[in-house]
């Protein structure tokens, strides 16, 4: 009987196969890495305990804003963020939201700080004796009797027109100045007419054309309503010449205590 041998052959892998396991493997592990880290990187970034926004500077010159008033709105704003994710943005936005700020710039500087420089609105007018008007000509919601010591002239019109009215304002005081006249309020109705009110409580109906013209008429005539010695209530200037003159009525009661003085 004949044995027969039989052989048998072992496969073992290829070194392909190996590399193509390996690689695999490494790109496996890349990609955990990779998520771990930035779960890592996100975590810290949005820890509070890690990363806090733990100082506030605020600059500019605040005359009439308080830095408590600053302060008191950052901190209302929701889900206030770390240093690493808050937007400044948001900041901004919130801070000249305020009726005293015209312009607001917000930085961060590392590791826990944000700096905002503020502008202040100069209020140079009222507007409808409740708010009041800058320098450019916009009304801010600021409350005007906040600034009543500085006795600024009331302007009104209609919406969108507060540019209009400050430029004529500035165009009108010089010469009235010039005459030894003030402007207590200007005023420009739905129509398009213009109105003064003097401080010395003459009022000035200039209507709607040649306000400039008829404002000049006016102050030419003026030292002759003077020299009438007789109070004036009004001045109607809507003419193509000359103008309609209202006087005050004096109760007969201040007349005769006027006489006997």
């Amino acid at each position: 009987m004949t044995e027969e041998v039989v052989e048998q052959e072992y496969m073992h892998p290829s070194p392909k196969k190996w590399s193509r396991w390996g690689g695999l493997a490494f790109f496996l592990f890349v990609i955990g890495f990779t998520v771990w880290l930035f779960s890592a990187t996100k975590s810290w970034m949005t820890d509070t305990n890690r990363l806090p926004l733990s100082q506030l500077v605020i600059q500019g010159q605040l005359h009439y804003l308080t830095k408590d008033n600053v302060r008191q709105t950052i901190l209302t704003i929701d889900h206030l963020g770390t240093f690493m994710t808050q937007d400044v943005n948001t900041i901004q936005a919130h801070v000249e939201a305020l009726p005293w700020v015209a312009h607001a710039a917000v930085r961060k500087q590392w590791p826990d700080t944000i700096k905002v420089f503020i502008v202040e609105n100069q209020p140079v007018a009222q507007w409808d004796h409740k708010y009041l008007v800058n320098k450019e000509g916009q009304v801010f919601k600021a409350p005007a009797e906040q600034v009543a010591d500085l006795n600024l002239t009331n302007l009104s019109g209609p919406e969108a027109s507060s540019e209009e009215v400050l430029a004529a304002l500035r165009e009108m005081r010089p010469l009235l100045k010039n005459a030894g006249l003030s402007i207590a309020s200007l005023s420009l109705n739905e129509r398009r007419a213009w109105r003064i009110l003097l401080a010395n409580g003459i009022m000035l109906d200039l209507g709607r054309e040649a306000r400039m013209e008829r404002l000049k008429r006016f102050i030419e005539i003026y030292p002759e309503l003077v020299k009438l010695n007789k109070p004036i209530e009004y001045v109607d200037l809507r003419y193509d010449t000359g103008a309609a003159v209202g006087w005050k009525t004096i109760p007969e009661h201040d007349a005769h205590v006027s006489d006997t003085k």
